[in-house]
């Protein structure tokens, strides 16, 4: 019964990665495209920590923590372009 909904699970995210995707082509702002890649970070940790509990493993462990710091960081480099269009200041004294 738990395998049977743990694939449920499985094809729900997977389902949630498409609509992501599409909302990637087709976001009218970039603001919307930074959520879905959010969003898509979000579920790909998600099926990961799903898929590890299926095959009975910690491997996948680093790789979900490994994801989940570049997620993080990568929406946080969008967001700082987002509000100022520069990801990385340098000031120059000349």
């Amino acid at each position: 019964m738990i395998q049977i909904m743990l694939m449920i699970a499985l094809v729900l995210f997977s389902i949630t990665i498409a609509i992501a995707v599409l909302r990637i082509v087709l976001g009218p702002s970039l603001p919307d495209r930074v959520l879905a890649l959010d969003v898509i970070g979000v579920n790909l940790i998600a099926t990961i920590a799903v898929t590890s509990v299926v095959m009975d493993t910690t491997a996948f462990l680093e790789v979900i923590l490994i994801l989940g710091i570049l997620s993080f960081i990568g929406t946080i480099a969008y967001a700082k372009f987002i509000e100022r269009g520069v990801i990385v200041e340098r000031k120059r004294d000349r």
